[in-house]
């Protein structure tokens, strides 16, 4: 007993100091090169003489591409492996980020702008979907809560850096805006080269497993996907005709469409309500603040609700958290209290974040898994469209009541949201049994 108890605990600790590094680090590279239009907008906007519509057009467009390809490209990673196809994106979208640095108007952003979405479609799932091949449900919520630290720390390393290229460097007369995307396009290429060598498929897999450690992880996964094979829907077709993962979809549609209408305007609100002369930079650092809140965040509902169990009832209060955040900032005009507001929803759209991703896993099984995640990650990337496109449509007043609608909404659907368990299937094998056994 005591061996097997030593063997899961050098086991997980090996995976989780070996994989969520370097998968965190990469998804910070994700983030940034996402989001980072937000911080060109303080100078690239009028330099093309782009509008607010156009630039929260511009801003959405990224997730067209993203839904459209978002499934095939999951479907491609689990049959050909998370190394070469983790690689393949990264590469691509680095290049694409790069070139973005050269545009000469908008119809030049709109089609890097898309094609980067189409690029960069299945990272993010793909990298769920690789969690549940190293960690069982009891480390999930962890895994993830790290993966998803990206989201913050990319705010808190892209805020202070993006505005400081912006504003200092001009080499060979190009404008700071444009080497911001150069230099921070670099690092997907350079690391998507080094996924090749580093990432592993499977624990099968790893040299750095010794063959017991192989064998218990493999086994104790097994055992979970026999489990969710009995609860859950086991085939593509069954599973996308019960409404639970189009409900998953929808509300995490909500916090999406809440968490990157917040991200890319975020800068842009502060400046416009900030006393003229205010830097790019004093933008930049003020913009740090809700990311250094969501840190914390997504450590208290990754690890929380992994203590707990309780991942549906902290999604309900991440939720609550966040339209009050939100209602409370339609009625701001000061750059304080709006800061003070708009960190209060962060905090609440960065728990959600925390556990969401290791709840919805509990719902698919492992022929399910690819398609399931991809397709509730793709429904919600729509909201990454929507939702800079409607603050960039109506002002902010009417933008954050907005937000507070799709609060509610996701609240209302998360209690209507039913999860089997293992001791459920029993209850109605039993009951069917018993009517079997009167007829």
């Amino acid at each position: 007993m005591k061996e097997l108890q030593m063997i899961e605990k050098t086991t997980v600790k090996k995976t989780m100091t070996r994989i969520l590094p370097f998968i965190l680090l990469l998804y910070i590279v994700a983030h940034l090169d996402r989001v980072n239009l937000s911080y060109a907008a303080l100078e690239m906007n009028a330099d093309l003489a782009l509008t607010s519509e156009v630039f929260g057009l511009l801003s959405g467009i990224f997730f067209i591409g993203y839904f459209m390809f978002e499934i095939p490209s999951n479907m491609i990673m689990s049959k050909m492996g998370a190394r070469l196809w983790i690689a393949r994106i990264m590469i691509t979208w680095g290049i694409i980020v790069i070139l973005t640095g050269f545009v000469q108007n908008a119809a030049h952003l709109y089609i890097l702008r898309f094609i980067l979405g189409i690029a960069e479609a299945g990272f993010f799932p793909g990298a769920v979907l690789y969690l549940t091949y190293w960690f069982r449900k009891k480390e999930r919520g962890r895994a993830t809560a790290i993966l998803l630290l990206a989201l913050p720390i990319a705010g808190l390393i892209g805020a202070p850096v993006s505005t400081w290229i912006i504003d200092h460097v001009y080499w060979l007369e190009m404008a700071g805006w444009r080497w911001m995307f150069i230099l921070e396009g670099l690092p997907a290429l350079l690391l998507g080269i080094v996924v090749l060598f580093y990432l592993v498929n499977r624990p099968s897999e790893a040299k750095w497993l010794s063959q017991e450690e192989k064998e218990w992880l493999e086994s104790e996964l097994q055992m979970e996907r026999t489990e969710s094979n009995h609860i859950n829907k086991k085939y593509v077709g069954e599973m996308l005709k019960d409404a639970t993962v189009w409900k998953l979809a929808l509300i995490y549609f909500s916090n999406y469409t809440c968490m990157f209408g917040l991200s890319f305007w975020l800068p842009t609100i502060l400046k416009n309500l900030s006393a003229e002369g205010t830097t790019n930079v004093s933008i930049g650092l003020l913009s740090m603040i809700p990311s250094f809140m969501g840190i914390l965040a997504i450590l208290f509902g990754g690890w929380n609700s992994d203590r707990t169990g309780k991942y549906k009832e902290h999604l309900v209060a991440s939720f609550i958290i966040a339209f009050i955040g939100f209602a409370c900032a339609s009625f701001m005009s000061s750059p304080g209290w709006m800061l003070v507001c708009l960190t209060v929803a962060s905090f609440g759209l960065y728990i959600f974040a925390g556990c969401f991703f290791a709840y919805e896993t509990h719902f698919f099984t492992e022929r399910t898994a690819p398609v399931g995640i991809a397709l509730v990650n793709s429904i919600a990337a729509l909201g990454g469209f929507l939702g800079p496109y409607i603050l960039g449509v109506l002002n902010v007043k009417s933008g954050m009541l907005f937000l507070v609608v799709l609060g509610i909404v996701g609240t209302g659907l998360l209690i209507t949201l039913k999860q089997k368990t293992s001791e459920t299937f029993i209850f109605e094998e039993e009951k069917s049994l018993e009517s079997v056994g009167k007829s």
